[in-house]
């Protein structure tokens, strides 16, 4: 919805076509206000009087394609360019739709030629140009730019829309510095327009800077009172925080909109918002019978929701199902399918389509802090299912994408991998990144100590031995006191270690002191020595001798004893 904005400069028209350019400029206003029906009927109105009006063709297929009428559209500028091949705007119009089929190389072609036509010196198709190029997902904003740059170059420029345009190239570019810059250049040019407050205020909604974008949409109506997209902005984040807020702003915003399923739509928001769930359920059904194949999908994802709120799971799962079959692919959201999740967790044997759905969240969404919110949540499910394992893969992907991650994001994701059996990962947690980042906590030492034993559960390679020297000797250095049960566990395993695998009693018995040092009533301690004890004052126990004849001969005497 980037046309928002139409030049309100009188046109200067000679002789009859007075009526007909007034008429044009009234529906460009319905269109900057998304007044998309109005504008609509005003454009066919003048050309039903006049069909050759170029200026009226074009705004009213512009008007088509905000109301997702492609057809329409090209329909339409298919039939002006077959009467006038040459006409400008009409060739930028045709340019945009074949940008929308992936045509670039087509559509670049008639921006050119439009720009021929008028020897570089309309603004009007300059414009319109960047505007194509803003619009479409293969348009080429950094092209859009250029040509709008140019347009400012014609002696008498003085459109502030040329640079309402520039800022939105600049947006989607994600350049929200140069954007703004060009926005408020087309506030100098008219200080009353709407648009650019709501612009940039779109530019610190998508940076979440709450204060700012609140701020510059009520700058946007105290500009003016009549701008409904602003209203819709601000009814829509009271929506989730204050019904009560956002219930003004809803007023305003029909009281400024075509009458319409628009408004409707919203007014069904509004009752599942305030908690009146089943009115919000009979109003959607009732519009999707009253507009049939026309309603706005959205309608069935609200059944959807009532139905999951209501706790209705069969009902949840047939209009989310309609709401995806019958929602244009591009127009779905990541909440899309994190709402289907949800429904699939609560409905039986569906938990594993959960982490598919989440899944598609996550590709979906482009903030990161949305994908974290997703992988975590798949990664609580997956640890609710039990599937350790799966757990610890949604946590590494967390922490990968988190630009700081956290102690206890690292600590939570190694835990996982412990807990999955995943005991090397575990250890490359926890005895390298952990220790490394945070040296002065003590679970780097711990949990790479036990990772390392879990790897050694038969005590053949010894590789838990040095960890949990490192584990005594850490747990004291940071707070004996605190600590000190992660002490005691590092020299029992150290005791156990010596005396069954090496078989050194005397090593085993060091650290049986050092726990009694710490706890002298120790049960483990208190019964592993007298028989530590016992094992050391024994007599050493001499070699058995060997037979004679045995032993170490030699290959060659072994050779004669043959003889």
């Amino acid at each position: 919805m980037s046309k928002r904005f139409i030049s309100f400069v009188t046109m200067v028209v000679l002789g009859s076509n007075v009526l007909f350019a007034q008429s044009v400029e009234q529906g460009r206003k319905f269109l900057y206000y998304e007044r998309y029906k109005s504008a609509r009927e005003n454009f066919e109105k003048v050309l039903a009087a006049n069909p050759n009006n170029i200026d009226a063709t074009y705004w009213l297929g512009q008007t088509m394609l905000e109301q997702k009428d492609t057809v329409a559209a090209k329909a339409l500028y298919k039939k002006a360019l077959e009467q006038n091949g040459n006409a400008p705007l009409i060739l930028v119009g045709m340019g945009e739709l074949e940008l929308r089929e992936g045509k670039t190389n087509d559509a670049r072609q008639r921006f050119e030629t439009a720009i021929s036509l008028t020897k570089g010196k309309e603004v009007e198709v300059f414009n319109a140009i960047g505007r194509a190029n803003v619009d479409t997902k293969a348009g080429d904003a950094m092209y859009a730019i250029e040509k709008l740059n140019l347009a400012t170059q014609i002696k008498g420029f003085k459109d502030p829309e040329t640079y309402l345009i520039m800022g939105d190239a600049y947006r989607k570019l994600i350049d929200g510095g140069n954007a703004i810059i060009s926005y408020n250049k087309a506030l100098t040019l008219d200080p009353k327009m709407a648009a650019v407050k709501y612009k940039i205020g779109k530019i610190y909604l998508t940076q979440r800077n709450t204060e700012l974008f609140l701020t510059n949409f009520d700058e946007a109506i105290k500009l003016d009172p009549a701008y409904k997209p602003a209203y819709f902005e601000l009814f829509y984040y009271w929506y989730y925080r204050d019904v009560n807020k956002a219930a003004p702003y809803l007023e305003s915003f029909a009281s400024n909109s075509d009458q319409g399923p628009e408004t409707e739509y919203l007014k069904t928001d509004f009752l599942y918002a305030s908690g009146k769930f089943a009115e919000a359920k009979d109003k959607a059904n009732g519009l999707i019978t009253q507009y049939g194949a026309k309603v706005e999908p959205r309608m069935y994802k609200m059944v959807a929701y009532v139905c999951d709120t209501l706790k209705d799971m069969s009902c949840a799962n047939k209009y989310m199902a309609d709401y995806f079959a019958k929602q244009n692919p591009d127009d779905v959201v990541s909440a899309d399918y994190e709402e289907m999740a949800n429904i699939n967790l609560k409905t039986p044997g569906q938990e594993a389509q959960a982490f598919v759905n989440l899944q598609k969240a996550i590709e979906k969404d482009t903030v990161v802090e949305n994908k974290v919110k997703y992988i975590t949540k798949a990664a609580a499910l997956a640890k609710k299912m039990g599937d350790r394992k799966q757990e610890a893969n949604w946590l590494g992907e967390a922490y990968k994408l988190k630009k700081e991650p956290s102690q206890t994001d690292l600590y939570n994701w190694g835990y996982a991998n412990y807990q999955a059996a995943n005991y090397a990962t575990a250890d490359s947690l926890f005895c390298g990144i952990y220790q490394s980042k945070y040296p002065d906590q003590i679970f780097g030492y711990l949990w790479c100590a036990r990772a390392k034993q879990a790897m050694d559960t038969a005590m053949t390679t010894g590789i838990a031995v040095a960890p949990y020297e490192k584990l005594a000797e850490m747990a004291t250095k940071l707070d004996s006191v605190k600590f000190k049960s992660q002490i005691i566990n590092s020299y029992m395993y150290l005791a156990q270690y010596y005396n069954d695998a090496k078989k050194d009693a005397k090593t085993a018995l060091s650290y049986v002191e050092k726990i009694l040092a710490i706890d002298p009533s120790n049960q483990f301690a208190n019964a592993a020595k007298p028989a530590l004890q016992k094992q050391l004052s024994r007599p050493a126990q001499p070699a058995p001798k060997k037979p004679a004849g045995s032993g170490s001969t030699t290959s060659k005497s072994g050779g004669a004893a043959k003889k």
